[in-house]
C-alpha cells in the first residue's frame, strides 16, 4: 500500500510516518519502479503499535527502546516494566498536582460572585495583588 492509504489505515500523517523511517522507528519500505513507497501490514502494525505509544506519553526514544526489545522476544521484559513503572509515577505525581491547583482555584473561585463588576471581583483582587508580589489566597496555607 502507498502513504496515504497506510496513513487512513492507521490514523497518522503520512509527515509522521516519513519522520519515524527517518527516526529509524520504521523500517524503509521498498519502492515501486515508479520511486513510490510500498508499506506492507508489518508497516501499519508497527505504526499501531507507535501509536498506541504515545497515546499512552511513552516517549520515541522509549518507543524505540521497546521496539528493540520486541525484535528479541526471548530477552527478559524487566526494561518494559521498569518503563511502566516510571510512567505510573510520573502520572500520580501529576494526579497529585492537579488536585492541588484544583483545590488553588476552588478557593480562588470563592472569591466572587457571579454577576459582579471586575472592580467588585474578588478573584481580580487576588490576581492583581499576587502580580505586585503579596501573597494570593489560592496560595496560603
Amino acid at each position: 500500500m502507498r502513504i496515504g492509504t497506510l496513513g487512513r489505515h492507521t490514523g497518522v500523517d503520512p509527515e509522521t510516518i516519513r519522520y519515524y523511517e527517518r527516526e529509524g522507528l520504521l523500517q524503509p519500505p521498498k519502492r515501486e519502479a515508479n520511486g513510490y513507497r510500498r508499506y506492507s501490514s508489518t508497516h501499519a502494525e508497527r505504526l499501531r503499535f507507535i501509536r498506541h505509544c504515545r497515546a499512552l506519553e511513552i516517549s520515541l526514544s522509549e518507543i524505540r527502546g521497546l521496539l528493540t526489545l520486541l525484535d528479541s522476544p526471548d530477552s527478559d521484559c524487566d526494561e518494559i516494566n521498569l518503563l511502566i513503572d516510571r510512567h505510573l509515577t510520573a502520572v500520580h505525581q501529576r494526579r497529585a498536582e492537579l488536585a492541588e491547583l484544583e483545590s488553588q482555584l476552588m478557593v480562588l473561585r470563592q472569591r466572587c460572585a457571579r454577576h459582579q463588576t471586575v472592580a467588585q471581583c474578588g478573584i481580580a483582587e487576588e490576581l492583581k495583588a499576587a502580580a505586585t508580589g503579596e501573597s494570593c489566597i489560592c496560595h496560603r496555607d
